[in-house]
């Protein structure tokens, strides 16, 4: 299907204002249908990224777009398996599903569903907030986390929702705390001499497989790609956990961690036994103790 044909089939879905929060009491029961594994995963992801128990239920439902609602006494999520199809295709990335997602859940979290008021702007801020938040912890890029929203918007804010702009802002400052957050989570003291001494050898990756080993690397656990001048062929990746990974034909490996150094110029280096010292640069270049370029993050 041609991109502005999709675009189209998104503008047809939403007529009504996306991500609206119902109210309290639904006109009619959520309807019981089985929920797609992969979308169950997502929301298991957001919940774990926050750490809080899901109290409510995620349910596929005959519904324009997607709702944080309470009926009975009980919490759902509701989404239209259409919509968020939909979305994706528009915008090319999976990212705007997770986000509308993550959004509706932002409401639960934050209750706003205890309120029988309805949507206000205020309200779908804080929850643009949070999918930023979510999403950058989960390892989307700010664009990537904005994309929903950015397509489906209004220009103008009205009763129920802020402008297109506002939210824009919501969700880049969840994204941004978030990037701070995990940025500190490297936080080491300051190397001695003996952890910053470059090997003997040439930068490569060791034959020898570490014991530190995944089945497969998704898209959202990766921060960056690492490439390194004397191997611009090889796969590595920075991931969402700070870990160094080189994917070979066996799979991923874990070679390294960032770690934090205390120094301005030099913030980051990778502290790995199969690799000399790397240091990186705010700029994203990768250096060896000597100061010479040696690679950057992609």
């Amino acid at each position: 299907m041609p991109y502005f044909k999709k675009i189209a089939v998104v503008l047809s879905l939403v007529l009504a204002p996306v991500l609206v929060q119902e109210a309290a009491a639904a006109a009619v029961p959520p309807a019981a249908v089985a929920v797609q594994s992969d979308t169950r995963d997502i929301v298991q992801e957001i919940i774990n990224v926050v750490g809080l128990k899901p109290r409510f239920e995620l349910r596929a439902a005959d519904i324009d777009n997607a709702a944080a609602v309470i009926y009975n006494g009980k919490r759902y999520i509701l989404y239209s398996e259409r919509f968020l199809d939909a979305i994706n295709n528009a915008v090319h990335t999976d990212w705007a599903g997770v986000s509308i997602l993550a959004h509706e859940i932002g409401h639960h979290l934050n209750g706003h569903t205890l309120s029988r008021s309805g949507s206000n702007p205020a309200d779908e801020l804080e929850a643009d907030e949070f999918s930023g938040f979510v999403l950058r912890k989960m390892g989307a890029s700010l664009a990537e986390a904005q994309a929903a929203i950015n397509l489906l918007s209004e220009e103008e804010t009205s009763r129920s929702h802020p402008g297109r702009s506002y939210r824009l802002a919501a969700i880049s400052k969840g994204w941004r705390s978030a990037d701070e957050q995990l940025l500190a989570s490297a936080s080491n003291p300051k190397p001695d001499s003996r952890a910053i001494e470059p090997a003997p050898r040439q930068p490569r990756v060791a034959q020898q497989q570490p014991a530190a080993q995944s089945a497969s690397l998704s898209s959202r656990m990766v921060l960056s790609k690492v490439v390194f001048s004397q191997a611009p062929r090889e796969q590595f990746y920075l991931t969402t956990r700070l870990q160094l990974v080189h994917l070979t034909k066996d799979g991923p490996r874990v070679i390294g961690k960032l770690v934090k150094t205390g120094d301005a110029r030099y913030p980051y280096y990778f502290e790995s036994e199969y690799l000399r010292t790397v240091f990186i640069t705010e700029r994203g270049e990768l250096v060896n103790k000597q100061g010479q370029r040696v690679g950057h993050l992609a």
